[in-house]
Formats: structure tokens, C-alpha cells, sequence
């Protein structure tokens, strides 16, 4: 039987989960103004980018997992390009981060020509969570562009939980010290949303994000708290013993793993419960998979997206879904 007093001690660090949470809404309330005013963001010079194949561990695959990374493959010699490219990075300017841009000649980097199964330029991929998905090929009207690049940020999000770049850190770095930021209209409510979450106290805590929730949708920090606290009241009462011998017993059975999956996180072992459901995920189709898949997204929540581990199995998701 699990502790009513169960904590998230160790876990997740609530102080860091209302700092990430902050720094995400700065740059969303950035990207809104770049969008309104029609100038890029602070970070717009990272928004286009040259890769070569040097860089493209760090630039393209490993950024992939926190932005939609589109590939623009293209050579100084090919007309098509000199049409494609420009409208490319004014999309990129214009979606203000929803995706970023990385341009690859293809004379220079003949073996990502190849390994991507380039057939002709100029060509067009996507990469999400280290999976490279094809996108089209040719100089593409920008009413198709513009289709294709919504139902791409769309999937990142809704199928990986991925949205917004990273600001770059060589832009942050020139920017002077922000001033500290005032108390926020809900910052009482989630100190004792927090408290009672620490205290043991599930359906207060619950109840006190959904109020702010309620008010603010989009609050950050009160949607990673109340992923929290309702993890915690999902495993309690739950007899761990029992639940693991079904999961074993059963591995087919997608309500006994996820059940395990949250146990799992709760006690502390996190790669352990994003392995359980993607394997869940790998071998269940229809309902079944999209349950698993919508629990591990809940599950990457609690953790964090900045998480090594999240990052690791976001990739992971995204080999078996694609």
C-alpha cells in the first residue's frame, strides 16, 4: 500500500517546474509580438541556420527533440532552390519558432544526401525527436508549404508534446539582465496549491490548480502541478505488489501497464516507466496505443521537458510512431 504523504521529493523540482515555466511563457508572449509586428524574435538568427555534417548531431537531432527541425537540402547551382529557400525562412521568421530551419548544400555534404535518400533539390524534410519525416519535393506552391508546415507542428505537438524553439544561447547571452519579474496574479493560489501538494493534502492540491487553471488555461506551473498531484492519486491506494504481477503477468493488458508506469514514476525509477509505455506503444494499435501514448505524454509532464531522460524517450516514442 502506498504512503498518503507521498512526495514528489526527488522526482521534480517544483521551483525549477514555476522557472521553466515563466521562461516558457516569455517566449511564447516573444513569439506572439514577433507574429504581430512581423519581425523575427530575439532568437531569429538561430531560427535559419546552415548545418553541415559536422554539426548535425548537436543542430538538427538533438534540437530536434525540443523543435520541429525542417531541412531545406539545396546547392548554389539549382534555380528551384533560389525560389524555395527565401520563402522557407520567411516562413520561419513568420511562424516565430513554431519550427526552426536548417539549410544543407548538398555539394558540401554529400553523405546526408545520401543517407536522407535525397532523389532531387531541392528537397524538403522535417525531423521530430531524432526521426526524419520526408515532406516534399520541388519548389512547392506556399499555400501547400504553409499546409504541410501546420499539420508538422501540430503532430510535434500533439504526438511528442514538442512545441516552441529554445531561445539561443549566444542571443541570450547579449541581452542584459532581466529585472526580476513582479508577483504574478496567481502566485498566492499556487503557493498553496504547492503546499498542499507537499503536505499530502491530493484533493486540495488538485482542486486549488484546477481554480487557477480555470482562470489561466495555459498557466505552466499549474498544469505540471496538477499532473503531479494527480499522478500521486492515481498510485494511491494502489497495492504494488499486485500491479506489478499484473503488468508482468499481462504484458498485453495497456490499463495494467500504465498503471505500473505510474508506479514506476512515483518511486522514483523514470526511464523505467517511459520504457514501459513505449514498449506499450510499439506492440498495441487504436485505443489501446493512443491511451499509452497520451499517459507517457502526462508522464514527460511531471517530469519536465528539459529532462535528458524525456529527451531520450521522446526519440524513442518517435521511432515506434513513425
Amino acid at each position: 500500500m502506498q504512503p498518503r504523504n507521498m512526495s514528489m521529493s526527488g522526482v521534480v523540482d517544483l521551483a525549477a517546474v514555476k522557472a521553466a515555466g515563466e521562461a516558457k511563457q516569455k517566449a511564447e508572449q516573444a513569439r506572439a509580438e514577433a507574429a504581430r509586428t512581423g519581425a523575427a524574435p530575439a532568437s531569429g538568427a538561430r531560427l535559419v541556420f546552415d548545418v553541415d555534417e559536422a554539426g548535425f548531431q548537436q543542430d538538427v537531432l538533438q534540437r530536434s527533440t525540443e523543435v520541429p527541425v525542417v531541412i531545406d537540402f539545396w546547392a548554389e547551382w539549382c534555380e528551384p532552390c533560389k525560389q524555395l529557400g527565401p520563402l522557407l525562412e520567411r516562413l520561419a521568421a513568420e511562424y516565430a519558432g513554431k519550427f526552426v530551419l536548417a539549410k544543407i548544400d548538398v555539394d558540401a555534404n554529400q553523405m546526408l544526401f545520401q543517407q536522407f535518400g535525397v532523389q532531387g533539390i531541392p528537397a524538403v524534410f522535417a525531423v521530430i525527436a531524432g526521426q526524419p519525416i520526408p515532406l516534399f519535393q520541388g519548389a512547392a506552391p506556399e499555400a501547400q508549404i504553409r499546409q504541410v508546415l501546420d499539420q508538422l507542428v501540430q503532430a510535434a505537438e500533439q504526438q511528442f508534446g514538442i512545441v516552441g524553439a529554445p531561445v539561443d544561447p549566444a542571443a541570450a547571452e547579449q541581452q542584459p539582465a532581466a529585472a526580476p519579474a513582479p508577483a504574478g496574479p496567481y502566485d498566492a493560489a499556487l503557493t498553496a496549491a504547492n503546499d498542499a501538494l507537499d503536505s499530502g493534502d491530493l484533493g486540495g492540491a488538485i482542486r486549488a490548480y484546477q481554480n487557477v487553471l480555470s482562470d489561466d488555461p495555459g498557466n505552466p506551473e499549474a498544469k505540471l502541478g496538477l499532473a503531479q498531484a494527480e499522478l500521486l492519486s492515481r498510485v494511491q491506494g494502489l497495492d504494488a505488489q499486485e500491479v506489478r504481477t499484473a503488468a508482468a503477468q499481462r504484458p498485453s493488458d495497456v490499463a495494467a501497464q500504465i498503471r505500473a508506469a505510474d508506479l514506476d514514476l512515483v518511486g522514483g525509477h523514470v526511464e523505467d516507466a517511459f520504457g514501459r509505455l513505449v514498449e506499450t506503444v510499439k506492440r498495441t494499435a487504436g485505443e489501446d496505443r493512443e491511451a499509452a501514448r497520451v499517459r507517457l505524454l502526462e508522464l514527460f509532464d511531471v517530469i519536465g521537458a528539459d529532462d535528458p531522460r524525456v529527451t531520450k524517450a521522446r526519440t524513442a516514442l518517435a521511432r515506434v510512431l513513425f
